[in-house]
């Protein structure tokens, strides 16, 4: 019973969620990842490289899943991401994230802040106060309960893709080909 829950994305694409991409998708993207996580920030990276070809029918939603024990700055990260979507900047603060995985203290979090133009004040506020903490923890917690139990994880279109990072893209890819019109 439990692996049939882990193998389903058990909590639907929802308002929480950050989403990049289309509106009516072909294929929707969804991966649990840790910005201090070497294998997530390879994913990011390796997806990045093929965004623009496939921008127009992917729908990407990055969920936060801090391994805190094993990756100590992972949780001040997220909040950082969380801190700048308050400000309609969470894409831009998730790619200097996965860009300097190795550098995230709270000095770096700041200059990245600036880096992307937010206001600083609120910025420090809110990271100062653990304001988005107790919600990146519950969504990590909800997220045990319905089987996910590492990083990176990513669904397809609601399917676990246990897959390298080139698997993933190119069952995208596939996915969209096989959708085209043309074919």
């Amino acid at each position: 019973m439990k692996e049939a829950k882990a193998s389903m994305l058990a909590v639907p694409v929802n308002e929480q969620d950050h989403v990049m991409g289309s509106m009516k998708p072909l294929v929707t993207v969804v991966t649990y990842g840790d910005y201090e996580c070497p294998d997530c920030s390879r994913r990011h990276h390796t997806v990045e490289k093929a965004f623009d070809k496939v921008l127009n029918s992917v729908r990407f939603v990055y969920r936060h899943f801090p391994l805190v024990q094993v990756h100590p700055r992972a949780l001040r990260a997220a909040e950082a991401a969380e801190a700048a979507a308050a400000q309609d900047k969470f894409w831009e603060m998730h790619r200097l994230l996965y860009s300097h995985s190795n550098r995230l203290s709270d000095a770096d979090l700041r200059w990245y802040a600036r880096r992307i133009g937010l206001n600083l004040e609120r910025f420090d506020r809110e990271m100062a106060s653990g304001t988005y903490a107790d919600q990146i923890s519950e969504d990590y917690y909800n997220s045990i309960i319905n089987g996910i139990t590492g990083t990176p994880t990513s669904f397809i279109n609601d399917v676990l893709c246990p897959k390298s990072d080139v698997e993933l893209l190119a069952a995208v890819i596939k996915i969209i080909k096989d959708s085209s019109p043309d074919q």
